[in-house]
Parts: structure tokens; C-alpha cells; sequence
């Protein structure tokens, strides 16, 4: 049994990218490998077989290792849903909503809790690839730490540093983690990775050994920028960015980047296709006339999204859309947003109240504290495409009895889902990995899909990863500090 956690010098510095392949790395070779990461914050989250919800990089590295997903793998995920609160999802089910200090004061008591998730795995598998959160440098969220070092000394787990070359600095970054942690936590870190390097290697030659002597560290490898790296969801939105696909015959598709934007991986299929740019619009801008299909995606505060869409003014900009002809699809959140009305009767997300929708298809959603979790599948009404997904909502949505809307989708179990307006231009549902299987995206883009689903992209993606690692990581002795966890 062995077990090996990779910390960073920072938040993005590709913990969970490294994560996910020295686990397919290692499921390549034949070990049976799972993934945890203690604790996450992240509103990107996935549903487990039964019905509970993790971190979407945990799922990721869970299918990185050719596992299916457990509540183990991430027994601790923290939603935002203001700048001072979070929902708090143990073992996959919500415990309640908790202010940034109330919950600093109270995660030391979620370490059992931790411990007995990692032990689980570690029972089960041959070695368990630990992700820590932020770095073990912010020694000010040292106190009752369960992400980093207080996990790491409580279990016994070696340490692996990683630092990111790309932005700058990174001598003094992992050097400084040395000088203003505490020993016994130093004591944990056995060596260090460079990740992200552009260029010839070499050039950082008296850098890697600047780094070994300071630290009494060992290097364990210089990894170049992976562009397959680019292949895999993203698990922070800081990291949106439109990709750089312009000319004629190019459809744009517009997303505003909502402020608890959720699930947003849900547009990597459609970005990865030729003809396709798909825009992520920040906060100030408007959302671009040239776009042909506007896409509002999923949230954790539906209500107070709303309320931020409509203080960039992107509800004047998708009315003109629709004036204009142009489509609207609203996912989750976002098919809430499109309704008449949204109702917080029992204060779910907030203050109880009501607030008008869109009012672009006539539904009206009621938030529920009892969240919908499932994985689905089924097919689109109009056209027979397949899809398949899952659902993470707490809220109903319903709609009246007319003819100016109809389902959007039959599920496989025969329910009816979504709505779609009469002229077919503005639907909505609550589905997220709508776009994952080409035979659906071709329903929702102008021209012909590049006929790949998302999950063989993924997954061969994970492969060239995995093989990239092999050759500039020095994975034997990773194998060797990973036996020496307790």
C-alpha cells in the first residue's frame, strides 16, 4: 500500500492536471490507483452512482484511474455562494451554508471525517494520489487545516511540492514555502516538481539545483507546457479564456461568465469544434451582436446571478439577441433564469423572496432545500440526437399548459425535461454534459460536428498525458516516497 499527496506553491499551478495523470500514469502500468483531495472549493461538481457529489477534478482523476466516482475521493466540498458563505457538502450530501470565519473555526472537526474517507480508499487501492488545496504556504489558514499539511502529518502522507514555472518567480516560490512553514511540516515535502516549462530545459539547469540545495529537497522532474493539458475541463473559471478561433463560416457562441458560474466544463465540446468559437464573456463587456446562439450557464445563486446579469446589462443585450433572430439556451441555473419567475419561499439560497425572470419561456422554478442528483440520459425531442449527462439543482421548474412551449427532451426513463419555445429558438433544461456526444452537438452548432465525444477526447487526452509524465517525471522515485507514507 502506498499513498504520495502533490501540494503547490499556489492556487493553478496544475495540482489537479498532475493529479489526474500520474494516475492514469500509474493505472497504465497496472496498479490500481484512486484519487482524494480532502478538502475542495470549488461550484464544479459531479454527481456519484449514488447520488451524492465531489469536486469535478476528482471525477476527472477518478477516470484518469478507470474508477468509478465515490463521496470519498472528496469528502469535503465547499460551494461559494457569496464572498463570505459557503454551502458545505460532506461525504456528497449538503450539511448547510456557512460563513467564511464560522467555518474556519469549525473544519478542524471535519478531520475525522477526512481521515476516515482516506482510509477507506487506501484499503482499496494499490497507492492513492492525494491534491491538496491552495498552498501550505498560507500559513494564516494553517490552524485546523484538513487540506494540506494538516491532513498530510495526520495521515502519514509523503509530500510532493509543486511550483509553476509559467508564471514567474518560481525559485522563490518554492524556496519560500521552505522558509515560512513549520519544520515538521517541511519535514513532510521529500521533493519538488517544476511544472509548465517553455523552452529548452536546460536554460533552468542552476535554477533546479538553486532550488535542491536551499531546500535539501529533491528534484523529481521539469515538465514542459502539455498541450493535451488543454484537452481536459478546467476546474477554476480564472482560467476561461476564448480560444483563438476567427474567419469566416466560425459560429460564436456567447457565455456569460455569471459571477458563481458552475459546471462550466459543460462548453468544452463545443470550443473543441473547428467551426465553433465559444466566447466567455467577463463581467463589462457586452455580449457580442456576431454571436448566433447565447448560452446562460449554470450557477450556485441562481437568484443573485440573475440579479448580476442584469447589472452588466446582458439582459438588454440577449433581448436585442432575440429581436435579432438569434438563439438562447439556458442550462440549469440558466434555465431558471429564462422562466417567468423565481421563488425562494424557504430562503434556500438567501433572504426568501421572489424575483421576475426573462420571461423568454413560461416556466416558473421554486427553489428546494432537497437537492436533484442524478446521472441521465435520453434523447432530444425534436431530432431523436442522444445525450447524456447528469443533474445538480435545488429547484423545480415547471411550466404551464399552452402551446407556446414543449419539451426540449425525453429522458430514458420516459419523463419529459426542459422547454423549448414555440419558434424553437429559445430552450432550456437541466442538463449538464448536454454536449458531450457529437450526434447532440450537431443539433446546437451550424455545420457538421467533428464527430468525437467528449469523454474519448478526454480520455485519450489523459493517455498523452500520462506519457508525457513518463518521460520527465522520475516516477520510480515518486514510487519510492509513496511507500514510505504510514
Amino acid at each position: 500500500m502506498a499513498a504520495l499527496m502533490l501540494q503547490g506553491t499556489g492556487s493553478d499551478v496544475g495540482k489537479s492536471v498532475l493529479v489526474a495523470g500520474l494516475c492514469r500514469l500509474l493505472a497504465n502500468r497496472g496498479l490500481k490507483v484512486l484519487p482524494f483531495k480532502p478538502q475542495n472549493m470549488s461550484n464544479n461538481a459531479a454527481v456519484t452512482a449514488d447520488g451524492g457529489e465531489i469536486g469535478r477534478a476528482q471525477a476527472l482523476q477518478a477516470l484518469a484511474c478507470r474508477a468509478p466516482l465515490s463521496v470519498d475521493m472528496n469528502p469535503v466540498l465547499l460551494k461559494p455562494q457569496s464572498d463570505r458563505s459557503a454551502q458545505v457538502v460532506v461525504h456528497g450530501k449538503v450539511q448547510g451554508t456557512l460563513g467564511a470565519e464560522y467555518y474556519r473555526s469549525r473544519k478542524g472537526e471535519l478531520l475525522e471525517t477526512v481521515l476516515a474517507s482516506y482510509h477507506r480508499l487506501r484499503a482499496e487501492a494499490d497507492i492513492v494520489v492525494v491534491e491538496g488545496a491552495g498552498s501550505p504556504a498560507e500559513i494564516n489558514l494553517r490552524a485546523g487545516d484538513i487540506a494540506n499539511m494538516g491532513f498530510a502529518r495526520a495521515a502519514q502522507v509523503p509530500v510532493v511540492l509543486v511550483g509553476d514555472i509559467d508564471r514567474g518567480g518560481v525559485i522563490a516560490s518554492v524556496v519560500g514555502t521552505k522558509a515560512v512553514i513549520e519544520p515538521e511540516d517541511a519535514a513532510m515535502i521529500r521533493g519538488f516538481l517544476i511544472n509548465k516549462f517553455r523552452g529548452d530545459v536546460a536554460l533552468f539547469n542552476d535554477g533546479y539545483a538553486a532550488i535542491a540545495q536551499r531546500t535539501g529537497w529533491e528534484g523529481l522532474g521539469v515538465i514542459p507546457w502539455i498541450a493535451a493539458a488543454r484537452e481536459l475541463p478546467a476546474e477554476d473559471a480564472v482560467t476561461l479564456q476564448a480560444p483563438e478561433a476567427t474567419g469566416e463560416g466560425i459560429m460564436e457562441i456567447a457565455v456569460p461568465m455569471l459571477s458563481r458560474i458552475a459546471n462550466f466544463d459543460d462548453f468544452d465540446p463545443l470550443a473543441h469544434e473547428p467551426g465553433v468559437r465559444v466566447i466567455m464573456v467577463p463581467p463589462g463587456k457586452p455580449i457580442p451582436a456576431t454571436a448566433s446562439l447565447i448560452i446562460i450557464p449554470g450557477t450556485k445563486a441562481t437568484i443573485a446571478d440573475l440579479g448580476f446579469l442584469r447589472a452588466q446589462g446582458w439582459d438588454i443585450d440577449i433581448a436585442a439577441h432575440v429581436r435579432r433572430g438569434g438563439r438562447v439556451l439556458g442550462i440549469c441555473g440558466g434555465y431558471q433564469m429564462l422562466g417567468r419567475s423565481i421563488a425562494d419561499p424557504g430562503g434556500v439560497e438567501g433572504a426568501p423572496e421572489t424575483v421576475p425572470g426573462l420571461g423568454l419561456l413560461p416556466v416558473d422554478t421554486v427553489m428546494q432545500a432537497n437537492k436533484t442528483l442524478r446521472e441521465v440520459s435520453g434523447t432530444r425531442i425534436a431530432d431523436g440526437a442522444p445525450f447524456r449527462g447528469y443533474e445538480i439543482h435545488a429547484g423545480a421548474t415547471t411550466g404551464i399548459a399552452a402551446d407556446t412551449f414543449r419539451p426540449l427532451l425525453r429522458m430514458a426513463d420516459g419523463r419529459d425535461e426542459g422547454a423549448i419555445s414555440a419558434d424553437g429558438r429559445i430552450s432550456g433544461c437541466y442538463i449538464h454534459g448536454l454536449f458531450n456526444l457529437a450526434a447532440q452537438r450537431r443539433g446546437w452548432i451550424d455545420g457538421a460536428s467533428n464527430g468525437v465525444d467528449q469523454d474519448a477526447a478526454v480520455d485519450s487526452a489523459l493517455d498523452a498525458l500520462a506519457s508525457s509524465l513518463e518521460q520527465h517525471v522520475a516516477v520510480d522515485r515518486l514510487f519510492v516516497i509513496a511507500r514510505q507514507a504510514a
